[in-house]
């Protein structure tokens, strides 16, 4: 199965993932971004957080 991943050390935080795919991406209580835990994760809503991350920091993990 693949993971989305989001590297914290590249994140500015900008919640772009939270909007586009709240059902995955999440803002934890100490304002980093947390990747909800899936038994599947939606590709097409995940590659669009992907895309318009603006520091590239999401990406699949097989």
């Amino acid at each position: 199965m693949r993971l989305p991943i989001v590297e914290l050390s590249d994140c500015i935080k900008c919640g772009v993932c939270v909007e586009l795919c709240p059902e995955v991406f999440k803002l934890n209580s100490a304002g980093f971004i947390d990747v909800i835990e899936l038994a599947n994760y939606p590709e097409t809503d995940v590659n669009e957080a992907i895309k318009y991350c603006p520091m590239d920091c999401i990406y699949w993990e097989e």
